[in-house]
């Protein structure tokens, strides 16, 4: 089924029922891979080296030493021999190592790092974009890295970028155990931790209302008659899977609702796990009325599960997502502004690396509900 809504310009949304949630196919990947194009990699290509200032020098006629003044414009240099210097770097194509050059003279070397869970994940794509913004305003580029979940993957990332002379770090937690942070940040380097706060460390942090936002959308849904609401979350051992589940049964004590363990399912998860557990939450003599999900990755499995299913629950996930309010019926979410989350991490990061010498900041953004149909669904 599809309908069509007047939206502003005139223009018209279609909308997706859930029952056509079926796993992608490979027809995009395809076309993809259907295209012809010519790349480095491909057998024959010979891989040519890097020209040095050595290449220049040799090319120009002239010393390492003079090719390094006018590559720094430095003074000491006669204009034509400059000029035989600048033809020569143009020919060979040389690109000078800023990050080398500023290592030795001690200097910034325009760069932050960003240790993220998964950049494949829209929230973490937006929340790297907003990051990037913020450094282009202060010429630092940021190098990026997903530690996949995996504490050893995140201090590996971390000490990485570190031993790359980053200007500052901004860190998604994966574990708790952060002390080895702490010569770097004694050291000078700026470290500000997102989404999710540290295990040991004194830093700066932002955050969203995970448990007040969790509370509310029980509330939200009490309000249409659900009693029997199930939670499913992510793994309990991350901040925020375990706050949003405070939240879920801090919510249903406010509503005067029975918190029952078993309408409580925590990660990780897999699409068929999710499956299993919904068709298992909507079975029985008291099923579920009503699904709030713990983050937009599970909010896609458990309407692909409903999509397979007659039942018909309300279902409202923490983090909007992409074309949510396309789906029929549109989805309700508790939202949260992640580009101001990355902005204002990036911000932090840059007030230390210019000098904020004040005690540890932290900021907790709102959640809030965006009531779209899903969630309005009553029992």
């Amino acid at each position: 089924m599809c309908t069509r809504d007047a939206l502003a310009g005139g223009h018209a949304r279609a909308r997706v029922p859930f029952a056509s949630l079926r796993p992608l196919t490979a027809f995009g990947l395809g076309v993809i891979l259907g295209a012809t194009m010519t790349t480095l990699s491909e057998p024959g290509t010979r891989k040519v080296r890097r020209a040095t200032m050595s290449d220049v020098a040799r090319l120009a006629g002239v010393s390492i030493k003079t090719v390094s003044r006018v590559v720094n414009d430095e003074p000491g240099v006669h204009p034509d021999t400059a000029e035989r210097v600048l033809a020569a770097i143009e020919q060979l194509g040389f690109r000078r190592n800023l990050g080398a050059r500023n290592l030795r003279r001690g200097m910034s070397t325009g760069t932050i790092g960003l240790v993220l869970e998964d950049v494949g994940n829209p929230f973490y794509s937006v929340l790297t974009r907003a990051v990037e913004e913020v450094a282009r305003t202060f010429g630092r580029q940021v190098l990026t890295g997903s530690s996949a979940e995996d504490p050893a993957r995140e201090r590996e990332l971390a000490l990485e970028f570190c031993s790359r002379r980053v200007d500052g770090l901004i860190v998604v937690p994966a574990g708790m155990q952060h002390g080895y942070l702490v010569p770097e940040m004694r050291a000078g380097t700026p470290v500000v931790f997102v989404d999710r706060p540290a295990g040991d460390v004194v830093a700066d942090t932002v955050l969203v209302d995970n448990l007040g936002g969790t509370a509310a959308m029980v509330a939200h849904l009490a309000q249409y008659g659900h009693s029997r609401i199930a939670f499913l979350g992510d793994a309990p051992d991350i901040f925020t899977a375990s706050e949003r589940l405070r939240g879920f049964r801090e919510g249903c004590a406010k509503a005067g609702i029975r918190y029952d363990e078993s309408l409580v399912v925590m990660g990780p998860h897999t699409d068929a796990g999710v499956a299993s557990s919904v068709r298992r939450l909507l079975s029985g003599t008291a099923p579920a009325t009503a699904l709030i999900t713990g983050n937009n990755r599970i909010t896609i499995m458990v309407l692909r599960a409903l999509s397979t299913l007659d039942a018909r629950p309300a279902v409202a996930g923490f983090d909007d997502f992409e074309l949510a309010d396309l789906l029929d019926p549109p989805v309700t979410v508790l939202a949260h502004d992640i580009a101001a989350m990355g902005r204002a991490a990036a911000e932090l990061l840059f007030a230390r690396m210019e000098g904020d010498t004040s005690p540890p900041r932290r900021i907790v953004l709102p959640a809030n509900i965006i009531p779209r149909g899903s969630g309005e669904v009553r029992p």
